[in-house]
């Protein structure tokens, strides 16, 4: 468990597929930050998280190193799934043991030692607030839908694992409640990297790392300027979602001019 411990994570830079050294210094990821990777497909966002999820030592291809509080990472912490700080959800997460849903979290409570069984009820009840498909623990974990299994294993990951740091890469092509993901992530103070092409999660998050040629071009942190831009985007999403929901639900839609005042802004800014 991570409870009394704090990680943070510095990104020291490799170089780019030319063999250039990548333009920054530092990357550090503290408790609570919010970064995005933004690219082009095969700009080599996947792999600056890969990087971080193995706790890279120039071993990988991009030639990047991780530090944890500012120093090489013990061993347990990279080969001890239990004690690594650190969970990578991608959209083609699957889960290939036919177990319940509430057999599943209750291994993970035995393999984090934690006996509060309270919890496998609330992060079912957690993920459900991230899915509009609702999940019940006698569901099998290979019966759920993509969205479903994301949306349990962040859940899983912010109660049970009490995992510090989480990478999500493009998680929102699964249909889940990102706008929820988010902010829940913030009230537990978790340090999350989103690998998206989505222009919403990219523009609140504190800072956008920039990637092209397989390393980072840029680390962007907002000045408070794109705040009108943000609420724009935020209606537009919001109404989306909600259109999207009732052609789930098998709802005729009707002229949205007609129906819908402008898209209101939401509770999230930068």
């Amino acid at each position: 468990m991570y409870s009394d411990q704090t990680y943070e994570l510095t990104v020291l830079p490799g170089t780019t597929r030319d063999g250039e050294k990548e333009g920054f210094d530092r990357i550090v990821i503290r408790p609570g930050d919010t970064l995005s990777i933004v690219g082009p497909t095969g700009s080599g966002k996947s792999a600056f998280i890969n990087d971080i999820e193995v706790l890279a030592q120039e071993d990988t291809v991009t030639g990047r190193s991780i530090l944890v509080n500012g120093e090489e990472p013990l061993e347990d912490l990279v080969r001890d799934p239990a004690k690594k700080p650190i969970a990578l959800i991608t959209q083609n997460t699957r889960v290939i043991a036919d177990l319940s849903v509430a057999r599943f979290l209750a291994l993970h409570l035995q393999a984090r030692d934690t006996g509060a069984d309270s919890l496998i009820a609330g992060t079912i009840a957690l993920a459900n607030e991230f899915t509009g498909e609702k999940i019940a623990g006698s569901m099998r974990m290979t019966g759920l839908s993509g969205g479903q299994t994301r949306s349990l294993l962040i859940a899983d990951a912010i109660l049970i694992g009490q995992t510090p740091i989480l990478l999500l890469d493009e998680v929102e092509n699964a249909g889940i409640n990102k706008e929820r993901v988010i902010s829940c992530l913030r009230e537990y103070k978790k340090a999350v990297i989103f690998v998206t092409h989505d222009p919403y999660i990219a523009l609140i998050s504190d800072r956008r790392i920039v990637m092209k040629n397989g390393a980072v071009t840029a680390v962007l942190e907002p000045d408070g300027s794109e705040c009108d831009i943000i609420g724009t985007v935020s209606g537009m999403d919001a109404f989306l979602w909600d259109l999207r929901e009732k052609i789930r639900s098998g709802e005729l839609v009707s002229n949205p001019e007609k129906t819908q005042a402008a898209p209101k802004k939401t509770g999230i800014t930068a």
